[in-house]
């Protein structure tokens, strides 16, 4: 069945059959595919496995994510509703007073990407987009003092300050708006360190989005699967402003690129083979570890995915996204949360 064919098939029937969601899976061929019941009846069980690399549709009623992905003349279309594909944790909650709400995105991407320098960005532009239409975004609108001025922004995942994350990484902005932080363990069900990563997403710029593991040596699909290390190290001594105390990784200012501490480059990206990809391609790798999220664009980013105004990232209700009082303002202390990037 071809691509075009098989989305208007799954554009009829959906994903959702039987009362059965879709799941994230490896195929026996390695890919990544999203797996769907398609039996009518418990005695006569079969499974149609969908390749995220083309056309795809999620409607799911159990978690109400729907996702509309088409492939076509090197343009990969994307329109969500921003629900996630997963069981969230209870929002709102002490560190998020928000609440989920469906959303309206709508991106095109292209299907192969141009590389530049790595650049950074800042809020409100997130980084990415996963197979279940929920953005990535590494930062969160919250700085020490509540001044975002002061040159110092707490760490989305550095526990300097409670920010109301689930068991996905993920939180909720004043607009309602469900994103990933880190690795959404959740789409994922598990990881297996014996395989290379799912493919879980796709960068502004159109550059794949992997998680953890990935082959040793990157020009060689038979080479020894690993865990994939970032490159960024907290940084040694304390901090000349601010809050000061001891870098201990509450804020993203306490790390540092450290060129070839790791696998990954500045933008938490390499070029390598992948399953899905077995000639090679630049990709991005969320790591356990500072920064998560990548922070830098190694791709030119595509103009449906700029994002500009005022920060959303935050989870709070304030102007800047912030809640109401502010995160600590004295100097953080202790070791860094969750220890050093990995």
């Amino acid at each position: 069945m071809s691509d075009e064919s098989q989305f208007d098939h799954l554009s009829r029937r959906g994903f959702l059959v039987g009362g059965l969601a879709t799941a994230l899976t490896v195929t026996a061929a390695g890919t990544t595919g999203l797996a769907w019941a398609a039996q009518s009846s418990k005695k006569n069980p079969r499974q149609l496995v969908v390749p995220v690399m083309g056309n795809y549709r999620i409607n799911n009623a159990q978690t109400g994510c729907k996702v509309t992905v088409k492939v076509a003349n090197g343009v990969r279309s994307m329109t969500s509703n921003g629900l996630p594909n997963a069981r969230t944790g209870q929002f709102p909650n002490p560190g998020c007073p928000n609440v989920i709400q469906a959303q309206s995105y709508a991106y095109s991407l292209p299907t192969t990407g141009t590389r530049i320098t790595p650049t950074a960005f800042t809020l409100p532009q997130p980084f990415g987009i996963a197979v279940d239409g929920v953005l990535f975004e590494p930062f969160a609108a919250e700085y020490w003092n509540n001044d975002r001025n002061s040159g110092w922004q707490y760490y989305a995942l550095g526990g300097g300050v409670n920010l109301g994350m689930d068991g996905n990484h993920a939180h909720v902005q004043p607009t309602g708006a469900y994103h990933y932080h880190g690795i959404p363990d959740g789409l994922l069900n598990s990881l297996n360190p014996k395989l290379h990563s799912p493919l879980v997403g796709w960068s502004g710029d159109g550059f794949p989005i992997y998680v953890t593991y990935g082959y040793a040596d990157p020009a060689n699909a038979k080479s020894p699967i690993r865990a994939l290390t970032s490159s960024y190290r907290l940084k040694s001594g304390t901090r000349p402003s601010g809050p000061g105390g001891p870098y201990n990784g509450w804020f993203n200012e306490d790390y540092e690129y450290v060129d070839g501490a790791g696998d990954l480059d500045q933008a938490n990206g390499r070029f390598g083979v992948t399953p899905e990809y077995p000639k090679g391609t630049y990709h991005y790798v969320l790591t356990e570890g500072f920064p998560s999220v990548p922070n830098m664009f190694g791709g030119a980013l595509a103009a449906s995915f700029v994002k500009t105004g005022p920060a959303g990232g935050a989870p709070g209700g304030g102007p800047d996204g912030s809640r109401p009082g502010g995160p600590p303002s004295g100097p953080p202390s202790g070791p860094p949360p969750g220890g050093p990037p990995r």
